[in-house]
């Protein structure tokens, strides 16, 4: 059985604080299989036929990465910045807000910084949409890149001020400039997108791997699309699963099922179904649909790991309330034992009860 893939770029989640996030929809990617029951790609060689997976439509946004703070850590020499980040790190925000202040005050851009993203947040003061990109801008004029960038998605969203997107663009490039990965990442949609920025994939592809390179799981999922696609850069399957598997280690859930449907199928790397089927129970609990359906067929069909129907129709009763649902499995579904049938069914109500 050979997984059919899924293509990577549906939506990307923006890696930005909490309170300006962006949210953009690059130009439509053609989906490697529609929502329609049809073939998949023809199946690699095999022992014996297997039924293959009926494909999925594109992956929405993971909810799995959190939100980044803008807040870099602070230079080792200047101890009283430390202890600003490190009371900021453990929770105290109030004091966070009272020590940043005072150094603030003295014209530390990095202490105004934190005081952006303390107002921005909500975190030991009550927000405050407008004092946040005062402070911004300030550690912003100084020379502060991630405050050049927080400034940008709160002109953007309209938070503290009247959106101004010429504005944000400036902000942007200047922080990628300065090597703001988060920024980066940011531009090049802008750059994809094609609407706030003339449509540039060659520009675009760019800045992701400046992004990617500084391991921002986001920019190396999205860069390992554009090497999957030929998008702005020549088709590369090997680059794009090695991105691909970047990003699975920082816990980038689609790049997870992404990089173990490769390894499954053995496209762009040697084939290891074991592994691939251990990277798709990964994804599954962490509540990939695309994952959950994927695990269903291989532990159904006992591909890669060995037959368990029970687990299997778990998995494919969790994905379907998610919109994953297979007529084909539904039907098989049918065809079990009403124990086996409603073993799975408990133990389907089990995870969804426990989320």
């Amino acid at each position: 059985m050979k997984l059919p893939c899924i293509t990577m770029l549906a939506t990307l989640l923006l890696t930005v604080p909490a309170a300006a996030q962006l949210q953009i929809t690059p130009p439509a990617t053609t989906p490697s299989t529609p929502a329609e029951k049809q073939k998949p790609k023809p199946p690699a060689p095999a022992k014996k036929k297997e039924a293959a997976p009926k494909p999925s439509p594109s992956p929405k946004p993971s909810a799995s990465p959190k939100p980044a703070t803008v807040i870099p850590a602070p230079p080792a020499d200047d101890p009283n910045v430390d202890l600003v980040f490190g009371a900021y790190q453990r929770g105290q925000y109030k004091t966070a807000f009272e020590l940043a202040t005072a150094r603030a005050q003295a014209g530390d851009p990095k202490a105004m910084t934190m005081l952006g993203e303390l107002y921005s947040n909500a975190m030991g003061i009550r927000r405050d949409y407008a004092k946040a990109a005062e402070w911004y801008k300030r550690a912003a004029d100084a020379g502060d890149r991630e405050a050049m960038f927080a400034l940008a998605m709160l002109r953007i969203s309209g938070r503290g001020g009247p959106v101004d997107k010429g504005e944000a663009v400036r902000l942007m490039a200047s922080a990628a400039k300065l090597g703001e990965p988060k920024a980066a990442y940011n531009l090049a949609l802008l750059y994809l997108d094609g609407q706030t920025l003339p449509q540039d994939v060659r520009r675009s592809a760019e800045l992701l791997r400046q992004a990617a390179d500084a391991g921002l799981p986001e920019a190396q999922y999205a860069l390992a699309t554009f090497y999957k696609e030929g998008t702005g850069v020549p088709k590369d399957p090997e680059r794009a699963v090695r991105l691909l598997q970047a990003a699975a280690i920082a816990d980038n859930v689609d790049a997870e099922v992404e990089y173990a449907i490769a390894m499954f199928n053995g496209t762009g790397t040697p084939k290891n179904q074991p592994a691939a089927v251990a990277l798709l129970r990964k994804a599954s609990r962490q509540g990939s649909a695309i994952a959950q359906n994927r695990l269903a067929w291989v532990l159904i069909n006992g591909v890669g790991t060995p037959v368990d129907k029970i687990e299997g129709f778990k998995w494919h009763l969790v994905a379907k309330t998610s919109g994953k649902g297979d007529p084909e499995l539904d039907k098989q579904l049918s065809d079990l034992p009403a124990d086996d049938r409603a073993k799975a069914e408990a133990a389907a109500r089990k995870w969804l009860g426990s989320k």
